[in-house]
């Protein structure tokens, strides 16, 4: 990462839902580069230990960062300019998937999901916006997606939908600021390794009486490289797309699932 350094030292990111796997991974990349970092997220306690391991100096912690509850992203942001100054680049990465096959997937864990997952996008997005415009070229939003917003799996319907739904946001919102010269894309990785997919395996293991094993197969099988995709493998696709190099790279989304989504 050593190539990187400084070329963000101007910047202030925020990243929602920094406070573990590909977040974490996220805030770590953009520190190593230069930027400032706001850590967004729900829980203080992850928040504050990997502020600890990055030094205060280079981060903001927002705990209590509920992305969607406008009044908690309202108070959270006058906390993260008050130390750093405007957002430069917003990482939307806040997300959760639950499973459960269409016909017990109640309307709750719908709304539920669309809420936290696009809707969330969008209200965070807005929020900051008038930093970004401010601004101007060189700004950055950069929406952690998924390759369920390619493509289709099953028993995780209301996640697929907002998935999708964020990636035809992301595709609006960049052809709507395209004159500002801010860029909008969307990374799309496949099952990555993150303490979820851990809690993934554990259930089935738990469930199944399956080795560990066999239940790490469920999710490699998906990635024609037979493996899971490393958070750091996103937080580098993050960094070149914060980088004055990305400047023509606008509305797209990158998929980062060693060829599992050939399109899209």
């Amino acid at each position: 990462m050593t190539s990187t350094s400084g070329r963000l030292s101007n910047g202030h990111a925020l990243v929602t839902g920094a406070g573990s796997g590909i977040g974490a991974a996220i805030a770590k990349a953009l520190v190593e580069a230069g930027a400032r970092v706001t850590l967004a997220g729900r829980r203080a306690e992850p928040l504050e230990a990997l502020a600890l391991e990055l030094g205060t100096d280079s981060v903001c912690v927002v705990a209590g960062f509920d992305v969607t509850d406008a009044a908690a992203i309202a108070t959270g942001l006058d906390a993260a300019r008050k130390k750093f100054g405007p957002v430069t680049i917003l990482v939307n990465n806040a997300g959760e998937g639950p499973s459960a096959s269409f016909e017990k997937t109640s309307l709750e864990m719908w709304n539920r999901v669309m809420a936290v997952d696009l809707t969330g996008v969008f209200q965070v997005t807005q929020a900051v916006l008038p930093d970004l415009k401010a601004h101007g070229a060189g700004a950055r939003i950069i929406n952690i997606a998924s390759t369920a917003g390619l493509t289709g799996y099953a028993y995780v319907s209301a996640y697929v939908a907002a998935k999708h739904g964020v990636v035809g946001l992301t595709r609006a919102l960049a052809l709507e600021l395209a004159k500002t010269e801010i860029t909008v894309n969307a990374i799309c990785p496949g099952f990555t390794d993150t303490p979820l997919i851990a809690r993934s395996i554990e259930t089935i293991v738990a469930k199944t009486g399956r080795s560990p094993e066999d239940a790490l197969k469920e999710f490699t099988r998906h990635n024609p490289q037979g493996r899971l995709v490393q958070p750091e493998e996103v937080a580098d696709t993050v960094l070149w797309l914060a980088s004055p190099a990305a400047q023509s790279i606008n509305g797209q989304a990158i998929a980062v699932a060693g060829g599992e989504v050939l399109s899209g």
